[in-house]
């Protein structure tokens, strides 16, 4: 796409985030890069798939006023974001929406996204800072969310955080860096009865870039799949199963990370969690607790072998690079 146009590569990125793949397999690996940036790998293909906004209807927006007025209205559509937008607290993201930022620094700062009870949902390309809650929070029974290929950092709470019986969600692709509480999967140890038997979500080809923990952070969620993730230098943990989830951690690369699972945190009682090749370099050992509690991944995909991942995910992710 380098060789186009700037304005032709924006209007054909914006048109990409629109399309779904709606083949069973789904290939993740290097070789096939492409496929995977143009729809979304795991649960965000089910439940009818996840397409975002209109492709035909786009509009671009320069100005904090312009993008909380187009991304929380009722119109299926994609909104382009240009340059790095202020703004204050959480902005509310409607149903049937691709944002896009153009470029690689296109983005927001001061604040983050808010998705509440909303479906078909595409954030690509991002850039998010300092946000004075979470980056994107994704709540109260949102289904088919896919959050792809942004750059998150320096926020008060979590960068993306899932909770509160969302469901049918793939975050792919993402660079998060300088930051502690990175991802918490399920709310709290006492909403069971709105978590259990959601949260379905897949982990695919993020980088977490010196973040300390929450990679994810999980409750209740079974099966949560994390595949093909590349953890650096991560402090505290890489992922945390706890409160009977299912984790199936499958084929990263853990880089410098001393516990790059843990079955239990906090208060929280212990999860379920099983491992599957992981290549670890300087890192420790894994902790597994009760495999067969996990449940078995629904859909089928080809996993890119555990070695090439950070070559790949470091040359992937994040802003710029679709």
């Amino acid at each position: 796409m380098s060789a186009l146009p700037r304005s032709a590569r924006a209007t054909l990125a914006a048109l990409s985030a629109a399309v779904l793949a709606v083949g069973v397999s789904q290939v993740v690996g290097q070789s096939t890069a492409v496929a995977a940036e143009s729809s979304p790998v795991g649960f965000a293909g089910l439940n009818g798939g996840t397409t975002g906004g209109s492709a035909s209807t786009v509009v671009t927006v320069t100005s904090a006023s312009a993008l909380t007025s187009a991304i929380s209205s009722s119109t299926s559509q994609t909104v382009r974001v240009s340059g790095l937008i202020s703004i204050s607290g959480m902005l509310t993201v409607a149903s049937n929406k691709t944002i896009i930022g153009v470029g690689s620094g296109s983005g927001v700062t001061g604040g983050g996204f808010n998705l509440s009870s909303v479906r078909n949902v595409i954030i690509r390309n991002l850039v998010f800072r300092n946000a004075s809650d979470d980056s994107i929070n994704v709540q109260e029974s949102s289904t088919n969310i896919w959050i792809d290929h942004n750059d998150l950092a320096n926020g008060y709470d979590g960068l993306i955080d899932i909770k509160r019986g969302s469901d049918f969600i793939t975050v792919s692709w993402n660079h998060l860096h300088n930051h502690d509480k990175s991802m918490l999967l399920g709310h709290s140890d006492d909403n069971a009865a709105q978590d259990t038997g959601h949260l379905r979500v897949t982990y695919v080809h993020n980088w977490f870039d010196g973040t300390n923990q929450r990679h994810p952070r999980v409750r209740f969620a079974n099966p949560v799949h994390v595949l093909n993730n590349y953890y650096s230098n991560n402090g505290s943990y890489g992922v945390a199963s706890t409160e009977n989830a299912g984790v199936y951690v499958e084929r990263n690369y853990f880089e410098n990370v001393g516990n790059p699972t843990v079955t239990q945190t906090g208060d929280s009682a212990p999860g379920n969690l099983k491992v599957l090749n992981n290549y670890k370099v300087n890192s420790g050992t894994e902790q597994v607790r009760n495999g067969t509690g996990v449940a078995a991944i629904p859909y089928s995909y080809t996993p890119e072998s555990n070695s090439t991942v950070k070559a790949t995910v470091t040359a992937g992710a994040g802003t710029g690079k679709i």
